[in-house]
């Protein structure tokens, strides 16, 4: 049976402090909008909020009784101590699942979880800052635009988005599709995701068959309207057909959790019972064919890219299993990052977020009214929030993401603090962002690859983000590694501030959001991107020229 979870509402504190308490309401959100918060898994097959029961009720404990002066020091999902440090410090630094470089393999990572020694904190599920499927929806919905401006006239009504995948981050995809006025198919193996999707207003609706899901697509196509249709199948088998009947999709991208062939992925011929019974009767033999299935699945989005669909791996690892598995052209599907989003990357333009800690959405409405009229030129913001205003539901505490980059955070979130501290604002807001961000994620697969000087694997850039977000007294400081199938491929650094409306919280958020985002833009400019060297000349982001001749 499942577990629910319900959020604090209100303004009544029962920690000694709103640092505290807002880090205590976002740990319960994780829960209220996740996976299967009755195993304490948020999103990604595995990425948990805690490592066990245990942990999490101490972490609760904790929390209640942690004095301003304090810090909660958790280590994989387990806390481990409270240290005095002083009350601008950090409220909570936490260390997920980083392991030393030759161990970090997924077969170390399952065998250091079965001793209940690791768990993996995903990106924004263990430091509590997951938002539900909207947190991951503009940046969805960016790329598709990115695509129609370079390739369809700026105009998707009338094409056709093959995709996979409706957990956590995939669920995202139906309605940034459908946002986008595109017709698109996400295949999905769990009849329950599909209805969590439907229930949600992510995904409108639902096909059995594989005749039925195209032929939603062909009349929505024929009628040049956008439709979300979600198809219960196993995309290893359904791209194959489909590329096998001459349906040749627009767009196809994918984002099943084949990061993880043991706790994501479902092999071809398997259901779900019969991977969960093979994770520890054979665990070798169940990864070696979710590695054959997914050599399948590469194929066949091969087979689209060379009929001419725009094809691009959207963050899952799909690509390196495939390769592993034999598939030497893996590698010509470009990856979202690189192929879409990073000039907005380059100048730390992302997916900023911040989360109505009352429950009142009408907190939400209010920071929109402002973004609106203090941004109405930048049109990624203003299109953004008339859009998510229209279709966006919210899951759990009300919430909103944009892409705000360098000084805008800043400002936004010390406007906020002020609408707090007059009363404008029902209650505080958490402020945070994902982890896919400028300075705050190395991952030579997805958000570091092919770095113009080769920087992809240097995972300074995330370490120093977190070091710099501790100096600049943020709340909640994290850094994460990858585990399971991604063990090895990453590490990123998590942050969150919290807007209570006092003048500490104005130097905690003018310190910690916008030193974050200038050392995204300094990531940046010292790989020479023109874009973030133009962005440190024009807003005077304190870059050291490291020319030999200057110490000459």
């Amino acid at each position: 049976m499942k577990k629910t979870f319900e959020v604090q509402s209100g303004t009544t504190l029962r920690c000694k402090g709103w640092r505290q308490e807002a880090l205590l309401r976002l740990l319960e959100n994780v829960l209220a909008v996740g996976e299967a918060p009755e195993k304490l898994i948020v999103y990604a097959a595995m990425g948990r909020a805690a490592r066990d029961w245990p942990a999490y009720n101490a972490i609760v404990e904790a929390l209640l009784t942690l004095e301003e002066d304090q810090t909660l020091i958790v280590q994989s999902g387990k806390p481990i101590g409270i240290l005095r440090t002083h009350s601008q410090a950090p409220i909570v630094i936490m260390a997920n699942c980083n392991m030393v470089g030759q161990w970090a393999k997924a077969e170390n990572f399952y065998a250091l979880e079965q001793q209940n020694l690791i768990c993996w904190g995903g990106l924004t599920a263990g430091d509590w800052q997951y938002i539900g499927s909207q947190g991951v929806i503009q940046g969805t919905y960016e790329i598709f635009c990115r695509i129609a401006e370079r390739h369809f006239d700026n105009d998707l009504r009338g094409r056709f988005i093959l995709t996979a995948g409706l957990g956590g981050m995939g669920g995202a995809q139906p309605l940034a599709g459908r946002m986008a006025n595109a017709a698109i198919l996400t295949v999905e193996v769990n009849p329950e995701r599909i209805e969590k999707r439907i229930k949600a207003g992510f995904l409108e609706r639902r096909a059995d068959t594989l005749d039925e899901a195209l032929a939603l697509i062909a009349d929505a196509q024929a009628r040049r309207e956008p439709i979300s249709v979600g198809l219960l199948g196993n995309a290893a088998e359904i791209y194959p057909q489909i590329l096998a009947r001459g349906i040749i999709p627009d767009i196809v991208t994918d984002q099943t959790s084949a990061h993880d062939l043991v706790y994501g992925y479902v092999p071809l011929g398997h259901t779900l019972e019969q991977v969960a019974a093979r994770r520890t009767s054979d665990m070798e033999g169940l990864m070696n064919d979710s590695r054959a299935s997914i050599v399948q699945h590469v194929q066949a989005m091969l087979g689209f890219q060379d009929r001419g669909a725009v094809v691009f791996d959207n963050g899952n690892l799909i690509r390196t299993h495939a390769r592993q598995g034999g598939v030497e052209r893996a590698f010509n599907i470009p990856v979202f990052t690189e192929a879409f989003l990073r000039p907005l990357f380059a100048r730390a333009i992302g997916p900023f977020r911040w989360i109505a800690l009352s429950n009142d959405a009408d907190d939400i409405r209010k920071i929109d009214d402002f973004l609106l009229r203090r941004f109405p030129d930048n049109l990624i913001v203003s299109n953004w929030i008339k859009l998510a205003r229209q279709y966006v539901p919210f899951e759990g505490l009300p919430a909103r993401i944009a892409w705000l980059g360098h000084g805008e955070r800043t400002e936004l979130a010390l406007e906020v603090n002020r609408m707090v501290r007059d009363g404008e604002l029902s209650g505080p807001v958490a402020f945070t962002r994902d982890h896919l961000d400028a300075g705050a994620m190395a991952h030579p697969n997805i958000m570091t690859e092919n770095m113009r000087d080769g920087s992809d694997a240097i995972a300074d850039w995330p370490l120093l983000n977190a070091m710099i977000n501790c100096s600049s007294c943020a709340d909640l400081v994290a850094i994460h590694s990858g585990g399971g199938g991604y063990s090895g491929y990453m590490t990123s650094a998590g942050v969150t501030v919290t807007a209570d409306g006092s003048v500490a919280a104005d130097q905690r958020l003018q310190l910690s959001m916008t030193n974050d985002t200038a050392s995204g833009v300094l990531r940046y400019a010292d790989a020479g991107y023109e874009e973030a060297l133009d962005e440190v000349e024009r807003k005077q982001i304190g870059r050291i020229d490291t020319a030999a001749a200057r110490y000459q």
